[in-house]
């Protein structure tokens, strides 16, 4: 089983930023891609950003390329999710998630992940 905790959400103005981290432990981080949802009230969960397991291929949705970045440092079992120029469509709950299989790409697609974290609250106001 793996466990994952996110961190860093909260209030920002739009044009702000904030850095999203999410702590992974009960298995070996460094094999399995990661990525970042989000959920807006009403909405389905969509993709944001992946990287895979080595952390050389990422992904973005294209909504947020160029202001978002992902990145993980594997010595620290922690995935990042830097998001600048924030925008009040950005309001949502952002959820971490683990891949379910080992060295694989960055993927796009919600199925190809089998652990969830919590989430955290990211508030984008005028």
């Amino acid at each position: 089983q793996v466990q994952l905790v996110e961190s860093g959400g909260g209030l920002v103005q739009a044009g702000g930023s904030l850095r999203l981290s999410c702590a992974a432990s009960g298995r070996t981080f460094s094999a399995y891609a990661m990525g970042w949802f989000r959920q807006a009230p009403g909405k389905e969960r969509e993709f944001v950003a992946a990287i895979s397991w080595s952390g050389a291929g990422t992904s973005y949705a294209d909504s947020v390329k160029g202001r978002f970045t992902i990145s993980r440092d594997n010595a620290k079992n922690t995935v990042f999710l830097q998001m600048n120029s924030l925008k009040t469509e950005n309001t949502a709950i952002y959820y971490c998630a683990a891949d379910g299989s080992v060295y694989r790409d960055a993927t796009a697609t919600v199925k190809g992940y089998a652990y969830w974290g919590q989430g955290t609250q990211v508030t984008v106001c005028t």
